[in-house]
This record gives structure tokens, sequence and C-alpha cells, in this order.
């Protein structure tokens, strides 16, 4: 057993010498339909104690790299504005140290947060979005900044053709009329991820993963599951084909644990933060 079971598995590294730092953002605070995301930093840890360092998918284990998990980020409740200008500002800190971000969500708005730390040091940076919801609304409700409208306002940061959206199955139609004029649109599945790592090339890539773009079947633990989703094996296909991408940060968002009693849902995150954080140490050392 761990000594800290409060650190995620294998990030247990000093942060002055860490190539990866994770944190969590327990924040759900613009949830629309099941709230809970804010439990997932601290069940993700917990769970992590029952999962090997090693990935016989990638063939690499976190102890090759240093890396730190320096806990959650402390954000006021009720006041989405100021919880965003928090992790964004925590997100700056680490790019200034050199340190490659890993965020725990929450729910996925805290995305637009770490891509606005991100776009100043990397202004051609490029996301690629594994989810089941395209989150392109303009607005929900009248609010410009929610977990639905997340994808719009990093548009506007991004402009054309710098966001990669696979997995989509859910939507308005605006939405989806939007995601094919405006970004790099691939609804349903991973088919085309090939396509998208050729087009990106060399630029600078975050990758947010909304976890319910898995199947609900193997992720129930979600807030908006969605019928029709990938299977696990085709999550873990996507990441052998990024293999290679410059990754600059990445979040893993939208685990709800307590709609899932059984735990698989927490466990299939853990083994998924496991194979990004693979991704990103790469990465670092290129």
């Amino acid at each position: 057993m761990r000594a800290n079971p409060l650190v995620f598995m294998g990030f247990t590294g000093p942060y002055e010498k860490a190539q990866v730092v994770l944190f969590g953002v327990p924040f759900d605070g613009t949830t629309s339909y099941r709230p809970g995301t804010r439990f997932a930093p601290a069940r993700i840890r917990l769970e992590s104690d029952g999962i090997e360092t090693y990935s016989p998918y990638a063939n690499d284990d976190l102890e090759h790299y240093t890396l730190a998990d320096v806990g959650n980020v402390t954000i006021p409740f009720g006041n989405p504005d100021k919880a965003l200008c928090i992790v964004k500002n925590h997100v700056t800190r680490l790019l200034h140290d050199g340190k490659t971000p890993l965020m725990l969500g929450g729910e996925h708005l805290l995305t637009l947060s770490a891509i606005e730390a991100l776009v100043v040091k990397h202004p051609d940076l490029h996301v690629i979005q594994l989810d089941a919801h395209a989150d392109l609304r303009d607005d929900y409700l009248g609010e410009k900044r929610s977990h639905a409208t997340v994808m719009r306002r990093v548009h506007d940061l991004l402009g054309d053709d710098r966001i990669h959206q696979l997995g989509i199955r859910s939507g308005t139609a605006a939405e989806f009329t939007f995601g094919r004029r405006h970004n790099d649109f691939h609804p349903f599945d991973f088919s085309s991820i090939k396509h998208v790592v050729d087009n990106i090339g060399e630029a600078p890539v975050y990758v947010t993963l909304d976890l319910d773009v898995l199947d609900p079947s193997i992720m129930s633990g979600t807030g908006t599951p969605e019928p029709g989703g990938v299977t696990y094996q085709e999550l873990l296909d996507a990441f052998t084909a990024m293999r290679g991408l410059r990754f600059v940060g990445a979040d893993i968002v939208e685990l709800s644990p307590d709609y899932d009693a059984s735990g698989v849902s927490t466990i299939v995150a853990c083994k998924t933060v496991r194979e990004l954080a693979l991704l990103l140490a790469v990465a670092s050392k290129r």
C-alpha cells in the first residue's frame, strides 16, 4: 500500500524535478443534469492504489519518469468565474515552471481555463477533444460559460480548424453544423484519428478527454451517459495513434463516481489517467 493514498499512484516525485504535474479541480458548478464530478479527483487517487504503474498497452511504466501530484486546487463554491480564474492562474504557474499539466476534473468547463493559460505560451495550440457531446452551444440558458459551451469558447480563442473533435454523438443540429463548418469534426467514433494526427503534425497539442465518450456499459459513472460510445480498446488504440504528438497538457473530466456503485467507472478512469500520463511523459522528454 502507498504511504499516501491521496496521491495518484506513481506521481510521488518532487515537484522541482517533475516532468508532468497532476492536479485536481473538484468543481461541478455549471452541471445541468446529474452533479457529482467534484468527487472524482479524490476518488481517482484513492482507487489508483489498486492498479499498477506499468502499462502493458504502452509497454511503459510511470516509474520511468519523474511525476508529481500537487493535490487539489482550492476553489470557492458558487462562483464559477472566480474558480476558472484560479485554475487558469494555477496552470500558468505550472507552465512558468516548465511543467506539463495533467488536470483531473471536475466538469468540462474547466478545460477552458487550462487552454486560456496554454494559448499564451503556445499561440499555435491545437486541441483534441474526445467526447460524447459537442459542447458547442453559444450559450446555455443564457450562460456563455458552461459545460455545454466550453468548446465554443475554446473556438473563440483558437479559431477554425484547430479543434479536433472525435466521438461526438450528442448535440443540437446547430452544434453539429458549427462543428462541421469550423472544426476538424469526426463524430461517432475514432476511425479518423490517424487523419487528425497527420493534420496536427508538429504543432503543440492539448487533449481533453470527457469520459462519457466511452459507452455507458463501460462508463456508467458520469453525469450525462450517451449510448453508442466507443470501447475502451478503441480509446487505447487512439492513444497509440497519438504517440509522437507534441503534447503540452491534458485533462480528464466528467467522472461522477457515485453513479456507479460497483466502482468500475472509477477504475476505468484510473487506468485512463495512467495511459494519458505516459503519453505526456514521453512527449515531455522530446
